[in-house]
């Protein structure tokens, strides 16, 4: 059973951070790429940030110069570093596969920026 559980997230001001985790379990994670989406009150779920199996990573327009992905094999675990945080960065953040399945989402952080 693949399991994917977020945690990290929180109430900040603007222009703080916040460091998102992923841990997954069920799958061989170094095999997979691994995406970060979120989804803000009243809109579709949209993807963040992407990192490959082998490291490379891509981000939305909304998110480079900001944000970085990266991943840690040896702990099965995708990260999110999020810098310079905007009120608009306010959403669910989920994790899920580069090609996400219907079925790995889980309950997602919750990420709220003030201004």
């Amino acid at each position: 059973q693949v399991q994917l559980v977020e945690s990290g997230g929180g109430l900040v001001q603007a222009g703080e951070s916040l460091r998102l985790s992923c841990a997954a379990s069920g799958i061989i994670f170094r095999l997979y790429d691994m995406g970060w989406y979120r989804q803000a009150p009243g809109k579709q779920r949209e993807l963040v940030a992407r990192i490959t199996s082998g490291g490379f990573a891509n981000y939305a327009d909304s998110a480079k110069g900001r944000f970085t992905i990266s991943r840690e094999n040896a702990k099965n675990t995708v990260y999110l570093q999020m810098n310079s945080l905007k009120p608009e960065d306010t959403a669910v953040y989920y994790c899920n596969l580069g090609m996400p399945r219907s079925d790995y989402w889980g309950q997602g952080t919750q990420v709220a920026v003030s201004s």
